[in-house]
Protein backbone atom coordinates (compact mmCIF):
# COMPACT_ATOMS: atom_id res chain seq x y z
CA UNK A 1 0.00 0.00 0.00
CA UNK A 2 1.26 3.49 -0.88
CA UNK A 3 0.48 6.53 1.26
CA UNK A 4 1.61 10.14 1.24
CA UNK A 5 3.79 10.68 4.32
CA UNK A 6 2.75 13.79 6.26
CA UNK A 7 6.39 14.15 7.35
CA UNK A 8 8.12 13.94 3.95
CA UNK A 9 5.16 14.59 1.62
CA UNK A 10 6.35 11.64 -0.45
CA UNK A 11 4.64 8.42 -1.43
CA UNK A 12 5.90 5.74 0.92
CA UNK A 13 5.29 2.03 1.20
CA UNK A 14 3.14 1.03 4.17
CA UNK A 15 3.30 -2.71 3.60
CA UNK A 16 5.27 -3.41 6.76
CA UNK A 17 3.12 -4.38 9.72
CA UNK A 18 5.27 -6.22 12.18
CA UNK A 19 3.60 -8.93 14.25
CA UNK A 20 4.59 -9.94 17.76
CA UNK A 21 7.23 -12.67 17.78
CA UNK A 22 6.29 -14.65 20.87
CA UNK A 23 9.55 -16.56 21.22
CA UNK A 24 10.10 -19.34 23.73
CA UNK A 25 13.66 -18.27 24.57
CA UNK A 26 14.69 -14.67 25.29
CA UNK A 27 16.74 -12.76 22.74
CA UNK A 28 19.52 -11.31 24.89
CA UNK A 29 21.75 -10.21 21.97
CA UNK A 30 24.68 -12.14 23.40
CA UNK A 31 26.82 -11.27 20.38
CA UNK A 32 26.56 -7.63 21.50
CA UNK A 33 26.00 -7.93 25.25
CA UNK A 34 27.95 -10.94 26.49
CA UNK A 35 28.38 -9.28 29.91
CA UNK A 36 32.00 -10.39 30.26
CA UNK A 37 33.34 -7.78 27.81
CA UNK A 38 32.62 -4.23 26.68
CA UNK A 39 29.32 -4.10 24.71
CA UNK A 40 29.96 -4.07 20.98
CA UNK A 41 28.61 -1.62 18.38
CA UNK A 42 27.49 -3.53 15.26
CA UNK A 43 27.01 -1.67 11.96
CA UNK A 44 24.68 -2.67 9.16
CA UNK A 45 25.30 0.38 6.93
CA UNK A 46 21.62 1.25 6.77
CA UNK A 47 20.98 4.97 6.96
CA UNK A 48 17.75 6.58 8.01
CA UNK A 49 16.92 10.21 7.19
CA UNK A 50 17.25 13.06 9.62
CA UNK A 51 13.93 14.74 10.30
CA UNK A 52 14.00 17.28 13.10
CA UNK A 53 10.46 18.21 14.19
CA UNK A 54 9.11 21.69 13.74
CA UNK A 55 9.10 22.05 17.52
CA UNK A 56 11.49 20.47 19.99
CA UNK A 57 11.51 20.79 23.76
CA UNK A 58 12.86 19.46 27.05
CA UNK A 59 11.00 17.46 29.67
CA UNK A 60 12.26 16.89 33.19
CA UNK A 61 12.56 13.93 35.56
CA UNK A 62 14.41 15.60 38.46
CA UNK A 63 11.62 14.81 40.92
CA UNK A 64 11.26 11.20 39.73
CA UNK A 65 14.36 9.53 38.31
CA UNK A 66 16.64 12.22 39.74
CA UNK A 67 15.23 11.99 43.24
CA UNK A 68 15.76 8.22 43.32
CA UNK A 69 19.54 8.63 43.42
CA UNK A 70 19.98 11.27 46.15
CA UNK A 71 18.48 11.97 49.56
CA UNK A 72 14.82 12.83 48.90
CA UNK A 73 14.16 16.53 48.46
CA UNK A 74 11.93 18.32 50.95
CA UNK A 75 8.66 19.78 49.74
CA UNK A 76 10.09 23.30 50.01
CA UNK A 77 13.15 22.28 47.96
CA UNK A 78 10.95 20.78 45.24
CA UNK A 79 8.84 23.94 45.07
CA UNK A 80 11.90 26.18 44.77
CA UNK A 81 13.47 23.99 42.09
CA UNK A 82 10.18 23.94 40.20
CA UNK A 83 10.08 27.74 40.21
CA UNK A 84 13.69 27.96 39.05
CA UNK A 85 12.98 25.44 36.27
CA UNK A 86 10.02 27.53 35.11
CA UNK A 87 12.18 30.66 34.94
CA UNK A 88 14.89 28.77 33.06
CA UNK A 89 12.43 27.39 30.50
CA UNK A 90 11.05 30.82 29.69
CA UNK A 91 7.62 31.98 28.55
CA UNK A 92 7.39 29.57 25.61
CA UNK A 93 7.85 26.49 27.76
CA UNK A 94 10.98 25.01 26.18
CA UNK A 95 11.10 23.03 29.43
CA UNK A 96 7.64 21.67 28.73
CA UNK A 97 6.91 19.09 31.45
CA UNK A 98 8.21 17.65 34.70
CA UNK A 99 7.15 14.42 36.43
CA UNK A 100 6.42 13.70 40.08
CA UNK A 101 5.85 10.67 42.25
CA UNK A 102 2.49 10.67 44.04
CA UNK A 103 2.96 7.57 46.22
CA UNK A 104 3.15 9.34 49.59
CA UNK A 105 1.44 12.22 51.32
CA UNK A 106 4.66 14.21 50.99
CA UNK A 107 4.77 13.55 47.23
CA UNK A 108 1.21 14.75 46.83
CA UNK A 109 1.84 17.84 48.95
CA UNK A 110 4.74 18.78 46.67
CA UNK A 111 2.48 18.44 43.62
CA UNK A 112 -0.25 20.55 45.22
CA UNK A 113 2.20 23.27 46.26
CA UNK A 114 3.59 23.46 42.74
CA UNK A 115 0.08 23.49 41.23
CA UNK A 116 -0.85 26.41 43.49
CA UNK A 117 1.87 28.52 41.87
CA UNK A 118 -0.26 28.64 38.73
CA UNK A 119 2.73 28.37 36.38
CA UNK A 120 1.96 27.27 32.84
CA UNK A 121 5.33 25.58 32.35
CA UNK A 122 6.63 23.06 33.09
CA UNK A 123 3.38 21.10 33.06
CA UNK A 124 3.09 18.78 36.06
CA UNK A 125 2.83 15.10 35.16
CA UNK A 126 3.19 11.98 37.29
CA UNK A 127 4.72 8.52 37.34
CA UNK A 128 2.63 5.80 38.95
CA UNK A 129 2.21 2.13 39.58
CA UNK A 130 -0.18 0.31 37.30
CA UNK A 131 -3.26 0.25 39.51
CA UNK A 132 -6.79 1.60 39.19
CA UNK A 133 -6.38 3.43 42.50
CA UNK A 134 -3.34 5.34 41.23
CA UNK A 135 -5.06 6.28 37.97
CA UNK A 136 -8.02 7.63 39.92
CA UNK A 137 -5.62 9.58 42.16
CA UNK A 138 -4.00 11.16 39.10
CA UNK A 139 -7.39 12.18 37.76
CA UNK A 140 -8.58 13.54 41.12
CA UNK A 141 -5.43 15.69 41.39
CA UNK A 142 -6.24 17.35 38.08
CA UNK A 143 -3.24 15.90 36.24
CA UNK A 144 -3.61 15.22 32.55
CA UNK A 145 -0.75 12.80 31.87
CA UNK A 146 1.04 10.03 33.73
CA UNK A 147 3.99 7.78 33.08
CA UNK A 148 3.60 3.98 33.08
CA UNK A 149 6.48 1.50 33.07
CA UNK A 150 6.33 -0.93 30.14
CA UNK A 151 9.64 -2.82 30.16
CA UNK A 152 10.35 -4.06 26.64
CA UNK A 153 13.58 -6.06 26.57
CA UNK A 154 13.68 -9.81 27.11
CA UNK A 155 16.04 -9.13 30.01
CA UNK A 156 13.04 -7.66 31.83
CA UNK A 157 10.20 -9.67 30.32
CA UNK A 158 11.79 -13.12 30.76
CA UNK A 159 14.39 -12.67 33.48
CA UNK A 160 12.71 -10.17 35.83
CA UNK A 161 8.98 -10.47 35.21
CA UNK A 162 9.04 -14.20 34.31
CA UNK A 163 6.53 -13.65 31.49
CA UNK A 164 6.37 -14.38 27.80
CA UNK A 165 6.29 -11.48 25.34
CA UNK A 166 2.58 -11.99 24.72
CA UNK A 167 1.82 -12.07 28.43
CA UNK A 168 3.81 -8.87 28.93
CA UNK A 169 2.05 -7.14 26.06
CA UNK A 170 -1.38 -8.12 27.34
CA UNK A 171 -0.48 -6.94 30.85
CA UNK A 172 0.70 -3.58 29.52
CA UNK A 173 -2.33 -3.08 27.29
CA UNK A 174 -4.64 -3.78 30.22
CA UNK A 175 -2.81 -1.10 32.20
CA UNK A 176 -3.13 1.44 29.39
CA UNK A 177 -6.82 0.60 29.12
CA UNK A 178 -7.19 1.57 32.80
CA UNK A 179 -5.63 4.95 32.01
CA UNK A 180 -8.07 5.52 29.18
CA UNK A 181 -10.93 4.46 31.43
CA UNK A 182 -9.84 7.16 33.91
CA UNK A 183 -9.56 9.68 31.04
CA UNK A 184 -5.82 10.06 31.69
CA UNK A 185 -3.24 10.34 28.92
CA UNK A 186 -0.66 7.55 29.34
CA UNK A 187 3.05 8.06 28.76
CA UNK A 188 4.49 4.62 28.10
CA UNK A 189 8.09 4.23 29.26
CA UNK A 190 9.71 1.64 26.96
CA UNK A 191 12.27 0.54 29.52
CA UNK A 192 15.54 -0.92 28.20
CA UNK A 193 14.70 -0.23 24.56
CA UNK A 194 18.37 -0.49 23.52
CA UNK A 195 18.38 -4.20 24.45
CA UNK A 196 14.91 -4.97 23.12
CA UNK A 197 13.87 -6.93 20.05
CA UNK A 198 12.71 -3.88 18.15
CA UNK A 199 10.72 -5.50 15.34
CA UNK A 200 9.83 -8.63 17.30
CA UNK A 201 8.29 -6.82 20.29
CA UNK A 202 8.63 -3.03 20.43
CA UNK A 203 7.01 -2.14 17.10
CA UNK A 204 4.11 -4.64 17.39
CA UNK A 205 3.44 -3.46 20.95
CA UNK A 206 3.50 0.24 20.02
CA UNK A 207 1.23 -0.52 17.05
CA UNK A 208 -1.34 -1.91 19.49
CA UNK A 209 -0.95 1.17 21.67
CA UNK A 210 -1.58 3.44 18.70
CA UNK A 211 -4.69 1.47 17.76
CA UNK A 212 -6.04 1.69 21.31
CA UNK A 213 -5.25 5.41 21.35
CA UNK A 214 -7.23 6.01 18.17
CA UNK A 215 -10.18 4.02 19.50
CA UNK A 216 -10.14 5.90 22.83
CA UNK A 217 -9.60 9.34 21.28
CA UNK A 218 -6.77 9.95 23.80
CA UNK A 219 -3.13 10.38 22.73
CA UNK A 220 -0.36 8.13 24.00
CA UNK A 221 3.14 9.47 24.53
CA UNK A 222 5.97 7.04 23.79
CA UNK A 223 9.14 7.47 25.84
CA UNK A 224 12.03 5.43 24.46
CA UNK A 225 14.18 4.70 27.50
CA UNK A 226 17.87 3.95 27.06
CA UNK A 227 17.91 2.59 30.59
CA UNK A 228 21.50 1.33 30.56
CA UNK A 229 23.04 4.01 28.34
CA UNK A 230 23.74 1.53 25.52
CA UNK A 231 22.40 3.79 22.75
CA UNK A 232 24.83 5.19 20.18
CA UNK A 233 24.28 8.20 17.92
CA UNK A 234 26.31 7.11 14.88
CA UNK A 235 24.66 6.59 11.50
CA UNK A 236 24.61 3.08 10.01
CA UNK A 237 24.59 1.34 13.43
CA UNK A 238 22.38 -1.74 13.71
CA UNK A 239 19.49 -2.07 16.12
CA UNK A 240 18.98 -2.35 19.02
CA UNK A 241 21.71 0.22 19.85
CA UNK A 242 20.97 2.73 17.08
CA UNK A 243 19.32 5.91 18.36
CA UNK A 244 18.50 7.08 14.80
CA UNK A 245 17.07 3.64 14.04
CA UNK A 246 14.86 3.56 17.13
CA UNK A 247 13.41 7.02 16.53
CA UNK A 248 12.92 6.42 12.80
CA UNK A 249 11.37 2.99 13.38
CA UNK A 250 8.83 4.27 15.91
CA UNK A 251 7.77 6.98 13.49
CA UNK A 252 7.87 4.99 10.27
CA UNK A 253 6.54 1.59 11.39
CA UNK A 254 4.35 2.60 14.34
CA UNK A 255 3.12 6.02 13.16
CA UNK A 256 4.17 7.79 16.37
CA UNK A 257 4.04 11.51 15.66
CA UNK A 258 7.04 13.59 16.73
CA UNK A 259 5.09 15.52 19.37
CA UNK A 260 4.33 12.24 21.17
CA UNK A 261 7.83 10.80 20.87
CA UNK A 262 10.35 11.31 23.67
CA UNK A 263 13.89 10.11 24.41
CA UNK A 264 15.12 9.25 27.92
CA UNK A 265 18.79 8.36 28.25
CA UNK A 266 21.45 7.52 30.81
CA UNK A 267 25.13 8.39 30.79
CA UNK A 268 26.80 5.03 31.49
CA UNK A 269 28.99 5.35 28.38
CA UNK A 270 29.26 9.17 28.29
CA UNK A 271 26.77 9.42 25.42
CA UNK A 272 23.70 10.85 27.14
CA UNK A 273 23.90 14.32 25.59
CA UNK A 274 24.95 13.14 22.11
CA UNK A 275 22.16 10.55 22.07
CA UNK A 276 19.56 13.11 23.16
CA UNK A 277 20.60 15.55 20.44
CA UNK A 278 20.46 12.71 17.93
CA UNK A 279 16.92 11.86 19.04
CA UNK A 280 15.92 15.44 18.31
CA UNK A 281 17.63 15.39 14.92
CA UNK A 282 15.88 12.18 13.84
CA UNK A 283 12.36 13.08 14.87
CA UNK A 284 11.66 13.06 18.62
CA UNK A 285 10.20 16.35 19.85
CA UNK A 286 11.13 15.79 23.49
CA UNK A 287 14.23 14.75 25.38
CA UNK A 288 13.80 13.83 29.04
CA UNK A 289 16.45 15.26 31.39
CA UNK A 290 17.24 15.94 35.01
CA UNK A 291 18.83 18.95 36.68
CA UNK A 292 22.63 18.52 36.85
CA UNK A 293 22.16 15.09 35.26
CA UNK A 294 21.37 13.60 38.68
CA UNK A 295 19.88 10.15 38.23
CA UNK A 296 20.33 6.41 38.45
CA UNK A 297 23.97 5.17 38.40
CA UNK A 298 25.92 7.60 36.18
CA UNK A 299 22.92 9.88 35.84
CA UNK A 300 20.44 11.13 33.29
CA UNK A 301 20.79 13.63 30.47
CA UNK A 302 21.81 16.92 32.15
CA UNK A 303 19.00 19.40 31.59
CA UNK A 304 21.37 22.36 31.51
CA UNK A 305 23.36 20.69 28.73
CA UNK A 306 20.27 20.38 26.56
CA UNK A 307 19.48 24.07 27.05
CA UNK A 308 22.71 24.83 25.19
CA UNK A 309 22.20 21.98 22.71
CA UNK A 310 18.81 23.49 21.90
CA UNK A 311 20.36 26.91 21.31
CA UNK A 312 23.11 25.36 19.17
CA UNK A 313 20.66 23.49 16.95
CA UNK A 314 17.99 26.20 16.73
CA UNK A 315 20.22 29.27 16.70
CA UNK A 316 18.28 30.84 19.56
CA UNK A 317 17.47 30.30 23.22
CA UNK A 318 13.82 31.06 22.38
CA UNK A 319 13.15 32.84 25.66
CA UNK A 320 15.11 30.51 27.96
CA UNK A 321 17.12 32.28 30.66
CA UNK A 322 20.40 30.37 31.10
CA UNK A 323 21.59 32.56 33.98
CA UNK A 324 19.09 30.60 36.10
CA UNK A 325 21.35 27.56 35.61
CA UNK A 326 23.88 29.22 37.92
CA UNK A 327 21.15 29.87 40.48
CA UNK A 328 20.10 26.21 40.30
CA UNK A 329 23.69 25.06 40.84
CA UNK A 330 24.05 27.37 43.84
CA UNK A 331 20.74 26.11 45.26
CA UNK A 332 21.87 22.49 45.02
CA UNK A 333 25.14 23.28 46.77
CA UNK A 334 24.05 25.73 49.46
CA UNK A 335 20.48 24.63 50.22
CA UNK A 336 20.49 20.91 49.44
CA UNK A 337 24.16 20.24 50.21
CA UNK A 338 24.84 18.46 46.93
CA UNK A 339 28.50 18.60 45.91
CA UNK A 340 28.83 19.32 42.18
CA UNK A 341 32.07 17.91 40.73
CA UNK A 342 34.19 21.01 40.01
CA UNK A 343 34.89 20.17 36.35
CA UNK A 344 31.19 19.72 35.42
CA UNK A 345 30.34 21.81 32.33
CA UNK A 346 28.30 24.99 32.97
CA UNK A 347 27.74 24.34 36.70
CA UNK A 348 31.03 23.14 38.21
CA UNK A 349 33.19 25.53 40.17
CA UNK A 350 36.05 25.23 37.69
CA UNK A 351 34.20 24.91 34.39
CA UNK A 352 35.49 28.29 33.14
CA UNK A 353 38.55 28.60 35.39
CA UNK A 354 42.10 28.14 34.13
CA UNK A 355 45.23 27.36 36.13
CA UNK A 356 47.70 27.43 33.25
CA UNK A 357 49.77 30.57 32.97
CA UNK A 358 49.88 30.43 29.18
CA UNK A 359 46.08 30.27 29.06
CA UNK A 360 45.79 33.14 31.52
CA UNK A 361 48.15 35.16 29.32
CA UNK A 362 45.77 34.64 26.40
CA UNK A 363 42.74 35.57 28.54
CA UNK A 364 44.53 38.73 29.69
CA UNK A 365 44.81 39.77 26.04
CA UNK A 366 41.28 38.61 25.11
CA UNK A 367 39.19 36.22 27.23
CA UNK A 368 37.54 34.84 24.08
CA UNK A 369 40.76 32.98 23.28
CA UNK A 370 40.26 30.48 26.12
CA UNK A 371 36.57 30.83 27.05
CA UNK A 372 33.82 28.80 25.34
CA UNK A 373 31.40 31.76 25.12
CA UNK A 374 30.55 34.88 27.12
CA UNK A 375 29.91 33.01 30.35
CA UNK A 376 29.27 36.23 32.26
CA UNK A 377 26.39 37.16 29.94
CA UNK A 378 24.87 33.71 29.43
CA UNK A 379 25.45 32.15 32.86
CA UNK A 380 26.30 35.11 35.08
CA UNK A 381 29.64 33.37 35.64
CA UNK A 382 32.64 35.46 34.51
CA UNK A 383 35.64 33.50 33.26
CA UNK A 384 38.37 33.36 35.89
CA UNK A 385 41.73 31.91 36.77
CA UNK A 386 42.94 29.98 39.79
CA UNK A 387 46.30 31.03 41.17
CA UNK A 388 48.87 28.28 41.70
CA UNK A 389 52.56 27.72 41.01
CA UNK A 390 51.91 27.58 37.25
CA UNK A 391 49.82 30.74 36.95
CA UNK A 392 52.64 33.18 36.14
CA UNK A 393 52.44 36.96 35.96
CA UNK A 394 49.61 36.87 33.42
CA UNK A 395 47.43 34.68 35.62
CA UNK A 396 47.96 36.91 38.65
CA UNK A 397 47.19 40.05 36.63
CA UNK A 398 44.03 38.50 35.20
CA UNK A 399 42.89 37.34 38.65
CA UNK A 400 43.37 40.82 40.15
CA UNK A 401 41.47 42.53 37.33
CA UNK A 402 38.62 40.03 37.47
CA UNK A 403 38.40 39.85 41.27
CA UNK A 404 38.52 43.61 41.79
CA UNK A 405 36.61 44.47 38.60
CA UNK A 406 39.38 46.61 37.17
CA UNK A 407 39.10 47.64 33.53
CA UNK A 408 40.55 50.20 31.13
CA UNK A 409 43.16 52.49 32.69
CA UNK A 410 42.57 50.93 36.13
CA UNK A 411 43.50 47.41 35.00
CA UNK A 412 46.89 46.07 36.02
CA UNK A 413 49.32 44.52 33.55
CA UNK A 414 51.88 41.75 33.91
CA UNK A 415 54.54 44.38 34.59
CA UNK A 416 52.68 46.13 37.40
CA UNK A 417 54.79 46.21 40.61
CA UNK A 418 51.86 44.75 42.56
CA UNK A 419 51.73 41.75 40.22
CA UNK A 420 55.50 41.24 40.41
CA UNK A 421 55.53 41.44 44.23
CA UNK A 422 52.59 39.07 44.52
CA UNK A 423 54.27 36.53 42.23
CA UNK A 424 57.48 36.65 44.28
CA UNK A 425 55.46 35.90 47.44
CA UNK A 426 53.56 33.05 45.75
CA UNK A 427 56.77 31.53 44.32
CA UNK A 428 58.32 31.57 47.79
CA UNK A 429 55.33 29.71 49.26
CA UNK A 430 55.57 26.94 46.68
CA UNK A 431 59.34 26.68 47.06
CA UNK A 432 58.72 26.06 50.76
CA UNK A 433 56.54 23.06 49.90
CA UNK A 434 53.00 24.37 49.39
CA UNK A 435 50.87 22.14 47.13
CA UNK A 436 47.34 23.60 47.16
CA UNK A 437 46.11 26.42 44.94
CA UNK A 438 45.87 29.86 46.51
CA UNK A 439 42.50 30.80 47.99
CA UNK A 440 40.83 34.09 47.16
CA UNK A 441 40.97 35.10 50.82
CA UNK A 442 44.74 34.55 51.04
CA UNK A 443 45.36 36.59 47.92
CA UNK A 444 43.07 39.41 49.05
CA UNK A 445 44.81 39.62 52.45
CA UNK A 446 48.24 39.80 50.81
CA UNK A 447 47.08 42.42 48.30
CA UNK A 448 45.68 44.52 51.14
CA UNK A 449 49.08 44.28 52.85
CA UNK A 450 51.00 45.19 49.67
CA UNK A 451 48.73 48.09 48.69
CA UNK A 452 47.90 49.46 52.11
CA UNK A 453 44.24 48.74 51.50
CA UNK A 454 44.11 50.66 48.20
CA UNK A 455 42.25 47.80 46.48
CA UNK A 456 39.00 46.62 47.98
CA UNK A 457 37.07 43.74 46.45
CA UNK A 458 33.76 44.96 45.04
Amino acid sequence: MLEISPKTNLLEQKNYRYALQDVTEPNLYRDIYDYESVPKVPFNHRRVPMGMPEEIWISDTSFRDGQQSVDPYSVDEIVELYKLMSRLGGPYGIIRQTEFFIYSQKDREAVRRCQELGLKFPEITTWIRASKEDFKLVKDMGIRETGILVSCSDYHIFKKMKLTRRQAMEKYLETVAMAFEADVMPRCHLEDVTRADFYGFVVPFVNELMKMSRDAGIPVRIRACDTMGYGVPYPEVALPRSVPGIIYGLQHYSDVQSEYLEWHGHNDFYKAVANASTAWLYGASAVNCSLLGIGERTGNIPLEAMVFEYASLRGSLDGMNPTVITEIAEFFQRRIGYQIPPMTPFVGRNFNVTRAGIHADGMLKDEEIYTIFNTKKLLNRPASVMISKTSGLAGIAYWINENYQLAGDEAVSKQDPLVVSLKEWIDELYEEGRQAAMSNHELEMKIEELTGGRLRRL
